[in-house]
């Protein structure tokens, strides 16, 4: 159970990296993201997943 939850909440963690109008916006929206799932780590991880999403 506790591994489906973590896959669920990771998949979310992408969805919302690429939120925002520009690369910036997408940064901050995936770094946000990340910090509620995993963490200082998370939130790493989700900035750059967020800046690196294309539109």
């Amino acid at each position: 159970m506790r591994t489906l939850t973590s896959m669920l909440v990771g998949g979310m963690l992408f969805v919302i990296a690429a939120c925002g109008n520009n690369a910036t916006e997408r940064a901050a929206t995936g770094g946000l993201g990340g910090a509620v799932v995993g963490g200082p780590a998370g939130a790493v991880v989700g900035g750059t997943v967020g800046a690196a999403t294309a539109e």
